[in-house]
């Protein structure tokens, strides 16, 4: 079953499942959200939003669709306006495994 959260996420331990690239940052292996930590063993998909400020585009988000350890799906985006101290992951919605 699909939620939605909206809540900010931290990337939790070392390394990252994806390098940097030039354009996307790089995915961390895990992300702790409240008392839980996710360890991430797949990026099933990726895409960009934008925006329009004063007749430009402007990159906005990274969005991520994770597959974890234990076969819950993350759908992630990393903001790129956060400001210096801010957030800069969150956790849109999370998919609970299917119980079988």
């Amino acid at each position: 079953m699909r939620k939605f959260v909206g809540r900010s996420i931290a990337p939790a331990g070392d390394g990252f499942i994806t390098p940097a690239s030039g354009s996307e940052p790089p995915v961390p292996r895990a992300f702790r959200w409240d008392d839980r930590t996710f360890d991430v063993s797949a990026v099933l998909r990726s895409w960009r939003t934008t925006k329009t400020d004063r007749g430009d585009l402007y990159l906005k988000r990274h969005w991520f669709e994770l597959e974890t350890a234990s076969g819950e799906k993350l759908e992630v985006y990393f903001d790129r306006e956060s400001r210096r101290g801010a957030p800069r992951w969150w956790l849109y919605s999370l998919t609970t495994a299917p119980e079988g």
